[in-house]
């Protein structure tokens, strides 16, 4: 049996890394995050690319791929910590495809998959959607709220812009009168969480090889730090952390696809460890790097910031394993009928 990537996928994630190695650079994102913007020349150039559209139907302008492309994508994209509304959209097309009805689909998807639309996906609290990601500027957003799905056009809804720790992404409260998503919302929502996922196993891959880099090339007496067992134990649960977050969102990814019965658990089991690794690596990245790791010149907490935000969008990692616990104890319950 193979596990791997088909060849197929394999150009999406070459080609995705070849270009937001040149695309985004640390440079790029730190000028367009201190600048509280998006990277929009880098945006337009993936909407060219149709890759908002990635998982997207083709009867409705996306490519027609599946979760697993979007998996590659946002890993690639958490990697780069590219600063556009990629995450935002997607997880809009995701909810509406999933979740919405033949009107609804028809209506908004043709955009996002195309790009000419922006989309956002947050949690709400008495209908009102608090600390929105890519919710700035856009075209239609898709709240989650006790298990269900509201969609707020963009025009109808007054969104608040709201300063976070993560300047790489625009952050805003929204309210608005919005219209219910009828389909399979616990579907799109474990969909949601899973790309959420993929991005925070990106942030983390990105962080372990910013901490082992440094850890080879920092000497102190003449020996690189990572000698030292404090340093290299550190480095070593960076990597478990990483693998562990990257192999059940992979699955996770391969579920949606291909078993959906298997999703919900899969979806929970990916979300309880991409965010505890994304808080755990990206931290011990800058622990690593010392002195010069909390300082604001280092690249280091942008990658920790924006994973702060990521391991808390739909569903810390407590929740995540709560979820995992009633799914055994309701397999334990079956088992004993």
């Amino acid at each position: 049996m193979n596990f791997d990537f088909s060849d197929d996928q394999h150009v999406v994630k070459r080609t995705a890394r070849d270009l937001l190695t040149k695309r985004s650079t640390w440079e790029r994102v730190r000028a367009a995050a201190e600048g509280g913007r998006y990277d929009e020349e880098l945006w337009a150039e993936l909407c060219q690319l149709g890759w908002p559209g990635i998982a997207i139907d083709e009867r409705h302008g996306g490519q027609g791929l599946g979760t697993v492309e979007l998996v590659i994508l946002l890993e690639e994209f958490g990697y780069a910590c590219a600063v556009t509304p990629f995450l935002g959209t997607a997880l809009a097309g995701i909810a509406i495809q999933a979740a919405g009805s033949g009107e609804q689909r028809e209506r908004w998807l043709p955009g996002l998959a195309g790009g000419e639309l922006r989309g956002a996906l947050g949690m709400a609290r008495d209908g009102a959607g608090e600390l929105v990601p890519d919710a700035v500027g856009a075209d239609v957003v898709v709240l989650v709220e006790d298990g269900g799905l509201t969609l707020v056009a963009g025009g109808n809804a007054d969104i608040e812009p709201v300063d976070t720790i993560d300047q790489t992404r625009r952050y805003a409260n929204v309210r608005g009168d919005g219209e219910p998503l009828p389909g399979d919302a616990a579907g799109a929502i474990d969909r949601a969480a899973i790309a959420v996922s993929a991005e925070l196993v990106g942030l983390c891959q990105r962080a372990l090889e910013m901490g082992v880099a440094y850890a080879k090339d920092r000497k102190q007496f003449g020996t690189p730090v990572g000698s030292y067992q404090a340093v290299s134990h550190r480095c070593a649960q960076m990597l478990r952390d990483t693998e562990s977050a990257r192999s059940t969102t992979y699955y996770a990814g391969w579920a949606a696809d291909a078993d959906p019965e298997r999703l919900a658990e899969a979806a929970a089991l990916a979300k309880a460890a991409s965010s505890d690794a994304g808080r755990e690596v990206t931290a011990s990245n800058i622990q690593v790097q010392g002195g010069i790791g909390f300082t604001w010149e280092a690249d280091a907490h942008w990658l920790f910031k924006r994973a702060q935000m990521d391991s808390a969008l739909l569903g810390s990692a407590g929740t995540h394993r709560a979820r995992l616990a009633r799914f055994a104890a309701a397999r334990l319950a079956g088992a004993a009928a």
